[in-house]
């Protein structure tokens, strides 16, 4: 079958959909509780974090766009530990994820339609999503991606300049809460482990791009920068969210709530109190565009590293792709991971927010060593040597920040 080849905007798909899964727990969550907390005290580290994550998603680009096959085969061709170490961190991470943005996602829509239970808004979200994965699949989650992002970017830039606009200005003596205590160290790994996205969600990026690569001829320039327009897109909303819980929420006496669902309705709701009630509507409906891409892609991508890292051990074999018959279906896997995520919701539900700092915490303790592992399957075919040093000066302040944060677990 011929393809047609690739333009910069028909390339746009697989960095589209990652910048949706990022901008979920780790901006709506994350992101405004760090500037609800401290202010704008921790703009430059939310920068200093995709900054340095960047080479080891690019990685899986190059590597994908070189080898023609994603990120898993290269896992199993070092070594098949190192394949079934991702599967099985990949497995928890699926199940807990999935609960966790699906009960975010209905805690916002709750808010539009309180009548109804968050268990049930919870299933019905749960089947829509699987409707349009399982009718469209790549495609689908493809062109709602693009919109998501479209629409997303554009309110929450007028939600922040209304915010810029209506926010009160703050005291210059009040004593200004430190991130830079022992107390905080929690917080900042956790907020790092999920900025952008945990670095293991490169692999399904890997995956998306071989799926768009059935649908156009790309060209590396092309897939490049896609990647980058999502990426970077994502770094500049981290900031925005930040921005949003600094003038919102920031310097009032009511106490933040941390948990997940909690604070995405306490932040809707102080937000119609500084601006308006209005507002609680354009501020609701941002968060749940947020949440709503992220559910999909999460329910998308997890599926597939999952059906591909078994088929691979399974099979033994270092190909891309299985034939039909050895591949068990993608919607199976779907609705396994979604009954899982579900199962989580019903019997787990009230201890989701530990849950989700636990699942945030343990992705930056293993960033270090899928960081290495995407540099070590592209390292001797690097051409730029500024890249390979970027790549180094990444893995150190990974690396000593995970260790640090071990050593303060010992002695806290």
């Amino acid at each position: 079958m011929h393809l047609p080849p690739s333009t910069r905007r028909s390339a746009l798909g697989p960095g589209i959909i990652l910048a949706a899964a990022a901008v979920g727990a780790s901006h709506l969550v994350a992101s405004t509780q760090a500037g609800a907390l401290f202010g704008w005290q921790l703009w430059w580290l939310i920068v200093l974090v995709n900054v340095l994550k960047y080479p080891f998603f690019r990685f899986a680009v190059t590597y994908t766009l070189e080898h023609n096959e994603n990120l898993m085969v290269g896992y199993l061709r070092k070594g098949r530990w190192y394949l079934q170490l991702f599967t099985g961190l990949n497995i928890l991470a699926a199940v807990v994820n999935t609960a966790g943005v699906l009960l975010l996602t209905g805690a916002l829509l709750q808010f539009f339609v309180p009548q109804f239970s968050i268990t049930l808004i919870c299933s019905l979200l749960l089947v829509l999503c699987l409707l349009i994965l399982m009718a469209g699949q790549y495609r689908s989650l493809d062109i709602i991606s693009k919109w998501i992002m479209a629409l997303l970017s554009v309110a929450t830039v007028i939600a922040v300049v209304i915010a810029w606009q209506n926010a009160a200005p703050v005291d210059p003596n009040r004593d200004m809460p430190s991130p830079w205590q022992l107390s905080a160290v929690a917080f900042l790994v956790a907020m790092m482990g999920w900025m952008p996205v945990p670095i293991e969600l490169s692999a399904i990026n890997s995956l998306w791009l071989q799926s768009k690569q059935k649908i156009t001829q790309l060209a590396p320039r092309h897939a490049l920068f896609d990647f980058h327009l999502g990426y970077w897109v994502t770094a500049i909303l981290a900031l925005m969210f930040l921005a949003l819980g600094a003038m919102v929420q920031f310097g009032t006496e009511q106490p933040i709530q941390m948990a997940g669902a909690q604070f995405t309705t306490q932040f809707v709701n102080m937000y119609g109190s500084t601006i308006g009630e209005w507002s609680e509507y354009l501020v609701g409906f941002i968060a749940f565009l947020c949440m709503f891409g992220t559910t999909l892609a999460v329910l998308d991508g997890y599926s597939r590293t999952l059906r591909e890292s078994f088929r691979l051990l399974r099979t033994r074999t270092h190909t891309a792709e299985g034939k039909p018959r050895l591949n068990s279906s993608l919607r199976g896997w779907l609705i396994a991971q979604s009954i899982a995520g579900l199962v989580v919701i019903l019997f787990f539900r009230g201890a989701l927010g530990p849950m989700l700092t636990f699942a945030m915490t343990a992705a930056f303790l293993t960033t270090p060593f899928f960081a290495w592992l995407n540099f070590s399957l592209v390292r001797h075919t690097l051409p730029q040597r500024w890249l390979r040093v970027y790549a180094w000066l990444g893995l150190f302040y990974l690396t000593a920040f995970a260790l640090l944060y071990l050593v303060w677990l010992v002695w806290a």
